[in-house]
């Protein structure tokens, strides 16, 4: 499996503060199955996304945990700076060599402001990914944001602890909505840690084969993730 967003560098974010912990949740990744990630550090208000500071960590990581491959992208937080920039610097924010960008919508932003940064994005040659849509009140609020984001071309990436009931009922009913309207098109683990928020795909896939099927379920952690770090088509 791969897990294409997972706040695993040490030290950069509110993910991981310590190489004790990156290893650990390292060794819970491969444990689970999971031999691919991609570090996605935050880039928002809190935390600069600095991407070559970044990728000296990520090939110091890489030299530690070889039995794991790893790939940088970032948590990429909507703003008027974020987004113009973005625009300006395309390869700064995206995974790897790939035109795919992580996207964070605000807990504040209107569906207009939602759409209208999503048009923005791809004119400029993103493929965006929409992060835990169930988890952001604007998108609660208005439950056919997700079909407006599909129908624009965006991906849905659901959290897979949020599946595996983690995050309350509430979260859980969403993913299995949007898994049951064929709007998920990636299971990631947003993981910041060892102990709760974990790097463990396995139990959402598992949940996710009881809805959609065992083999549309392993394309959401397996078929789509790798397309997007080939930069092919997600399915």
């Amino acid at each position: 499996m791969t897990d294409v967003h997972c706040h695993i560098l040490p030290g950069v974010d509110d993910g991981s503060q310590n190489w004790e912990t990156t290893l650990a949740m390292c060794r819970l990744a491969r444990n689970d199955g999971i031999g691919h990630i991609v570090a996605t550090p935050h880039a928002n208000y809190r935390y600069v996304f600095e991407r070559e500071r970044h990728l000296e960590r990520l090939h110091d990581l890489q030299q530690r945990v070889p039995e794991i491959r790893f790939s940088l992208g970032c948590d990429f937080h909507v703003s008027h700076e974020n987004v113009a920039d973005a625009v300006e610097h395309p390869s700064r924010y995206v995974i790897g060599d790939t035109r795919y960008l992580l996207v964070e919508f605000s807990d504040f932003q209107t569906p207009h402001q939602m759409t209208d940064t999503l048009f923005r994005l791809h004119a400029a040659g993103f493929g965006t990914v929409i992060t835990h849509p169930e988890r952001n009140p604007i998108i609660e609020q208005y439950p056919a944001l997700p079909q407006e984001f599909a129908a624009m071309g965006s991906a849905i990436q659901i959290t897979a602890s949020a599946l595996s009931g983690d995050w309350g009922r509430r979260a859980k009913k969403t993913c299995e909505s949007l898994l049951k309207q064929g709007l998920v098109s990636v299971i990631a683990s947003d993981a910041h840690e060892a102990k709760r928020r974990t790097p463990i795909l396995s139990q959402a896939r598992k949940a996710a084969s009881k809805i959609v099927g065992s083999v549309a379920a392993d394309t959401l952690v397996e078929g789509n993730p790798a397309a997007i770090l080939n930069n092919q088509r997600i399915v």
